[in-house]
């Protein structure tokens, strides 16, 4: 995985506490349903893509990877999004998402 944002890191840095919360929240969101990890990561994905952020759609990109999906999912997950986002919100999150998956 590429290096964490430098925002990032002074944010786990000045507050480490509430990092603690926000990543338990997070493990207890992933253990309340029957989603496996690669769905997860790929619904999340979808997620980040439909909220604009750049750093979320690069970050869930390398955890699908990391879960094991492949490229090709992680495009087609995005695709899926054309009808919903519109064509430029998609054709956005897929350029960001093929950039993380370049930079790994």
């Amino acid at each position: 995985m590429s290096e964490l944002p430098s925002s990032y890191q002074n944010f786990t840095q000045e507050h480490p506490e509430v990092l603690r919360a926000y990543e338990a929240l997070g493990m207890a969101a992933s253990r309340e349903g029957p989603l496996d990890e690669k769905t997860r990561e790929l619904v999340k994905l979808g997620m980040a893509a439909a909220s604009g952020s750049v750093s979320a759609v690069q970050s869930h990109t390398h955890r699908a990877l990391h879960a094991g999906v492949r490229s090709e999912e992680i495009e087609h997950a995005i695709i899926l999004g054309i009808t919903t986002l519109g064509f430029p919100t998609m054709m956005a999150a897929l350029s960001w998402a093929k950039a993380a998956m370049a930079s790994c």
